[in-house]
C-alpha cells in the first residue's frame, strides 16, 4: 500500500470494488458508524442537560456542537478499525470514509466557535452567516483536492508564485497560510474572550462593575496577543509596531482627545463603581435608570421610557445626582388651579382621591396635596405622589390622576376658573362717573351649566 494515506482513492476503491475484501470494509465502516452514532447521542442528552442553566449564547451553538459529535467520533472510530485491519486487509473505502467525516465534523467545530464569538444572547451578527459560508467553501475544497490525489500539486504551485509585497518576499502560499493563521488566532482569541466572560458573569463573588472590567480587559488582552502570533506567524516584523504607535499616540493626543477621554472615563466610571446598572440617577437635568455602562457612552433611561447615550466624560465632570435608593420609583406631581369660592380642604382631599387606584401609583409614602401658592385667577393646589418603575414611563400615570381629577370636581362642583380679566373705561365721555366693568367666563368645567 501506498506512503500517502489519500492518493488515488478512487483507483484503489475500484481495484477492491467486487472482491471479498469491499465486504470486510464495508461491514467494518458500517460497525464503526453505527457505534459512533450511539456514542455521538448519549454524549448528546449529557450535555444538553447541562446546558439547560446556561446562557443564551452557548444554546444557541449547541446544534452546532451537538452536529459535530458523529462525523468527528466516527472518524476517529474509523481511524482506530483503519489501523487496526491495514495490516490484513486493503483499506481504500475507509481511508475514503475518513475525508467527509473528518471534514464534516471540522465545519461544524467552527461553526459552534463563530456562533459563540459572533452571537448575543441568540441574536445572530451580519458577519456569522459569512464565516459560515467562507469556512464550508475551503473545507469542501480541501476534501475535493485529497479525494482527487491533487493536493501536493496545488500546495507546490503555490509556494512557486512568486511576489512582492513592500520589502518582503512572498509566495501564494504564505500569503494563504498567513491569512489562515490570522483568521483561525482572531477567531480563537474571540471565542476565549466570550468564554471568559461568561463565566465571570455566572460569578456570584464579583461586583458588576468588575466584571465588566475584566471582561473587557481580557477581551482586548486576548485580542492584541492574537494580533501579535498572527503577525509573527505571517513574518511581518513587529517591531515596526513602534513607530506606529507613536504615531497613534500623537493622533490620541490631538484629534481623537474627546473619545480617549470618554473611554478613560469609562473604565474610571467601572472601577470606582460611583455608578452601577440599576442606578437613578439625575444629570444635567436627565433622571433615569442606568441601563448599560460602555467604554465610550452610558445609557440611561428616562422616566418617559426614552434612552440617552451620555458621553462618560460628562458623567466624570459634571454634577451627577445618584438617587440609587430609590431604585425603580420615581416622584411625580401634577397642578391644578380653583376658584377662591371653592372649598380648598374639599378639593384637596380630592386631589387624594384622584391618586387612589391608579395602577403603578404606590400606596406608601401616600400621595400628599399641597396648597401651592395663590395666583391671579384662583388658588394654586398640587399633588404629589410616588410611580412604581418610573423609568418605563410616566405620562400615561399622570393623565389617568388628571382625569380622575376633572370627574371629581366636576361632581363636587369644584370650580376650575378661566382667567378673569377687568377693564376700565378712564376718561370723560359722560358725564356719569364711569364704572368697571368686568367681563368674566365661567369655570371650565362648568361651562356647560351656563349655557
Amino acid at each position: 500500500m501506498q506512503n500517502r494515506i489519500f492518493s488515488h482513492m478512487f483507483g484503489d476503491l475500484a481495484r477492491d470494488f467486487g472482491q471479498p475484501v469491499m465486504l470486510w470494509q464495508v461491514g467494518v465502516l458500517l460497525g464503526t458508524l453505527a457505534l459512533a452514532w450511539l456514542l455521538a447521542r448519549l454524549l448528546r442528552r449529557t450535555l444538553d442537560l447541562r446546558r439547560q442553566t446556561r446562557y443564551q449564547t452557548l444554546r444557541f451553538g449547541a446544534e452546532s456542537l451537538n452536529r459535530a459529535f458523529f462525523p468527528l467520533i466516527g472518524a476517529v472510530l474509523v481511524w482506530l478499525a483503519r489501523t487496526i485491519t491495514a495490516p490484513f486487509m486493503h483499506t481504500a473505502l475507509l481511508d475514503l470514509a475518513l475525508v467527509p467525516l473528518f471534514g464534516i465534523g471540522l465545519i461544524y467545530i467552527v461553526f459552534f466557535i463563530a456562533r459563540r464569538v459572533f452571537s448575543h444572547d441568540g441574536v445572530t451578527h451580519p458577519w456569522l452567516f459569512l464565516v459560515e459560508k467562507l469556512v464550508s467553501l475551503v473545507v469542501w475544497v480541501g476534501m475535493v483536492l485529497t479525494v482527487m490525489g491533487i493536493q501536493d500539486d496545488v500546495i507546490s504551485w503555490m509556494g512557486s508564485v512568486h511576489f512582492r509585497v513592500a520589502n518582503a518576499h512572498m509566495t501564494l502560499l504564505s500569503l494563504t497560510t498567513g491569512l489562515l493563521w490570522v483568521c483561525v488566532t482572531m477567531i480563537v482569541a474571540m471565542w476565549l474572550g466570550s468564554t471568559f466572560e461568561d463565566r465571570l458573569i455566572r460569578s456570584t463573588t464579583l461586583d458588576a462593575n468588575l466584571k465588566v472590567v475584566v471582561a473587557r480587559v481580557g477581551r482586548a488582552a486576548l485580542m492584541l496577543a492574537a494580533i501579535l502570533i498572527s503577525l509573527s506567524l505571517v513574518g511581518i516584523d513587529i517591531t515596526v509596531l513602534g513607530v506606529f504607535g507613536g504615531a497613534l499616540g500623537v493622533g490620541l493626543g490631538f484629534g481623537l482627545q474627546k473619545i480617549a477621554s470618554n473611554y478613560v472615563s469609562g473604565f474610571i466610571i467601572l472601577i470606582d463603581r460611583s455608578l452601577r446598572i440599576g442606578d437613578t440617577i439625575n444629570v444635567s437635568g436627565l433622571q433615569g435608570m442606568v441601563t448599560q455602562i460602555r467604554t465610550r457612552y452610558t445609557v440611561v433611561r428616562g422616566l418617559d421610557g426614552i434612552e440617552t447615550l451620555i458621553p462618560n466624560e460628562k458623567l466624570i465632570t459634571d454634577v451627577v445626582q445618584n438617587q440609587s435608593s430609590f431604585l425603580t420609583r420615581g416622584y411625580s406631581k401634577v397642578v391644578v388651579q380653583v376658584a377662591y369660592s371653592s372649598d380648598v380642604e374639599q378639593a384637596m382631599g380630592l386631589l387624594v382621591q384622584a391618586a387612589e387606584g391608579v395602577p403603578r401609583v404606590l400606596k406608601e409614602p401616600a400621595p400628599t396635596p399641597y396648597l401651592a401658592s395663590f395666583g391671579t385667577d384662583g388658588i394654586n393646589l398640587e399633588l404629589g405622589f410616588w410611580i412604581e418603575d418610573a423609568a418605563t414611563g410616566t405620562s400615561g400615570v399622570r393623565s389617568a390622576v388628571n382625569r380622575n381629577i376633572w370627574r371629581l370636581f366636576s361632581e363636587h362642583d369644584i370650580s376650575i376658573p378661566f382667567a378673569q380679566r377687568e377693564v376700565r373705561i378712564v376718561g370723560n365721555v359722560s358725564a356719569t362717573v364711569p364704572q368697571p366693568v368686568t367681563m368674566t367666563a365661567p369655570a371650565a368645567n362648568q361651562a356647560d351649566g351656563a349655557l
